[in-house]
């Protein structure tokens, strides 16, 4: 293929690739927790990173990175202590940090807004090979703790009276997930954006939704969306000369959309299919009505839960099972 002649692509494809896995990963337990915009705050904090990059002379990538995780702490912080001012300080920690990577950046030797572009809106052309170092680093440890910590990390996005009560650090866990959600902000920027990052995070997440029984069916299908998007959106903006993060995140909207259409039709053949599992114990009545014969154990499919388990078997500590109605 053509586009694979070149140098830059194949690094933008690679960047693509893992963001489109890390971003779902991540968002599928800040829409559980009903914190979606959390990614779009963390991106206005990691402006404030990329413009000291700049000014210092060091990595924008991991300055973004070290930037992006204080802030994301700061955050749980002002949600955990945090009274009736809690919104308000929020909203100065997002426009600070956009404010302070404007400034930056142009105090920097040669800086100018203009260089902020890429980091904004994404740019394929300057994905380098040390920011692709960087991403696989830091893709790395967000799937680590996304797929490695998933049951404790369900329980407390889920319930987190229930997940304390169960023994489970819910404040370390609501921590390692903000400093997630951070890292993942840095992972996508050089390829999405810092302004349209948190559409890649939720939108799969949300259309993924629409036809996912379970947690697992749904964390799988969502990461599906988010690497077909990226890659779609990133091979589209090198034949047609459009901006990759827009590209990627109106594939994203259209995917949703899509779906969306599909569950409709589906819904209504499961609801037909559920009125005729309630009317099948009438047809499994002896004519005589002195008994009915046993159903065999065979025709009655196990239900699984988040991990696969059998509904029969005991749920672990802390685990809360996935809504059998997904949420929109």
């Amino acid at each position: 293929m053509e586009i694979l002649d070149y140098a830059f692509m194949q690094r933008a494809l690679l960047a693509a690739v893992l963001v489109g896995i890390t971003a779902p990963a991540v968002g599928i337990y800040l829409v559980q927790r009903r914190q979606s915009l959390m990614g779009d705050g963390i991106g206005h904090v990691a402006m404030t990173g990329v413009g000291l990059g700049f000014l210092l002379s060091w990595s924008p990538v991991w300055m973004a990175t070290a930037v992006s995780v204080l802030g994301a702490v700061l955050m749980e912080l002002i949600r955990w202590y945090g009274r009736t001012r809690g919104d308000l300080a929020l909203a100065m920690l997002f426009y600070g940090g956009m404010a302070g990577g404007v400034m930056f950046i142009n105090l920097a030797p040669g800086g100018s807004n203009a260089n902020l572009t890429s980091y904004l809106f994404g740019s394929l052309s300057t994905v380098s090979p040390s920011d692709v170092t960087a991403i696989c680093v830091l893709a790395g440890f967000v799937v680590l703790v996304t797929v490695g910590l998933r049951r404790q990390l369900f329980a407390v996005s889920q319930d987190e009276e229930f997940a304390r009560v169960t023994g489970l650090p819910v404040r370390a866990l609501n921590l390692l997930t903000a400093v997630t959600a951070a890292v993942t902000v840095t992972v996508a920027m050089r390829v999405v954006g810092l302004l349209l990052v948190s559409a890649l995070m939720v939108v799969p997440v949300a259309a993924a939704q629409q036809l996912g029984r379970s947690f697992a069916a749904t964390f799988a299908l969502a990461v599906a969306i988010g690497v077909s998007v990226t890659i779609g959106g990133t091979v589209t903006s090198y034949y047609q000369d459009v901006p990759p993060g827009a590209t990627i995140v109106l594939l994203t909207i259209a995917a949703f959309l899509l779906l969306t259409a599909l569950a409709a039709p589906l819904a209504r053949r499961r609801a037909r299919r559920a009125e005729s599992a309630a009317e099948a114990p009438a047809a499994w009545a002896a004519p005589d009505g002195a008994g009915s014969p046993e159903r065999p154990e065979a025709s009655i499919p196990a239900m699984r839960g988040p991990a696969g388990e059998s509904a029969t078997d005991p749920a672990p500590p802390g685990l809360a099972q996935w809504p059998r109605e997904t949420q929109t």
